[in-house]
């Protein structure tokens, strides 16, 4: 079974996450997958993309499978992916359901919009565990957000529902629990019969702009964030999750 299946139909082609049974944790090869996706040109035919999860859950977050901390590889390939994501050449459109955690949250906010049941939760609980936001993951937050949700959703990492997030702009539209795609088909049935040069020239418009918040040097701050993927309270912080109690943090 694949762990990322892609079909299209006609100008809409869907990416599901399907690993159910993990919330849709990613692991590197979804990761690569993903990244695969975005990558190519787009085929004439196709105006945008649709992501979504099997299951329970949109996407948890970076797998969490043992209690020797995340790589900063890992941490540097999710980057790398969102990047690919937020670069395409069309829109993309995330439908979240449950909970977008961690790079799960990321992943959604890296979509042009979100439909989201009214019951989902989105969530950064990389404060709880120990680790930190790089740069890239901090300015998308900052840009889909603002300033002010931003620090709630990293400084405090507790989640912040649906409903909260579409008063705010940030969720396109809501749904009802298991309405999801009837919920996002208008919104997707409007990208599709847009004009695809149109849609083409103000996505890259959208990605230059972007690009002037990435020109400065950030370096030493990920090195300091990427810093604490490495430390023993971020493999403390994993170990307690995964263990279901809670960490003893001691700053080192």
């Amino acid at each position: 079974m694949s762990l990322i299946q892609i079909t299209s139909d006609g100008p809409v082609r869907t990416i599901t996450l399907n690993r159910a049974v993990k919330h849709n944790a990613l692991n590197t090869a979804m990761m690569e997958m993903l990244k695969a996706a975005f990558e190519v040109e787009p085929p004439a035919t196709e105006r945008v993309t649709v992501i979504r999860g099997e299951g329970r859950s949109f996407c948890s977050g970076l797998e969490l499978s043992s209690t020797d901390g995340v790589p900063n590889s890992e941490a540097q390939r999710i980057e790398t992916m969102f990047d690919c994501i937020q670069r395409y050449p069309l829109p993309v459109v995330a439908l979240v359901q449950g909970r977008a955690i961690a790079g799960g949250c990321e992943l959604a906010l890296h979509c042009d919009f979100i439909v989201a049941e009214r019951e989902a939760a989105f969530a950064m609980p990389l404060a709880q565990i120990g680790v930190s936001t790089t740069w890239f993951l901090t300015k998308k937050i900052v840009e889909a957000a603002g300033a002010h949700l931003c620090r709630e959703f990293l400084l405090l990492g507790e989640p912040i529902g649906a409903e909260r997030l579409h008063a705010l702009g940030i969720v396109a539209r809501l749904a009802e629990p298991g309405e999801l795609t009837q919920a996002a088909a208008p919104l997707i049935n409007r990208l599709a019969e847009n004009a695809p040069l149109s849609l083409r020239s103000m996505k890259r418009l959208l990605v230059e702009m972007n690009d002037h918040m990435m020109a400065t040097d950030y370096e030493a701050l990920d090195r300091a964030a990427l810093d604490t993927y490495d430390s023993a309270d971020s493999k403390e912080g994993i170990a307690a999750r995964l263990a279901k109690r809670q960490p003893r943090f001691e700053g080192r």
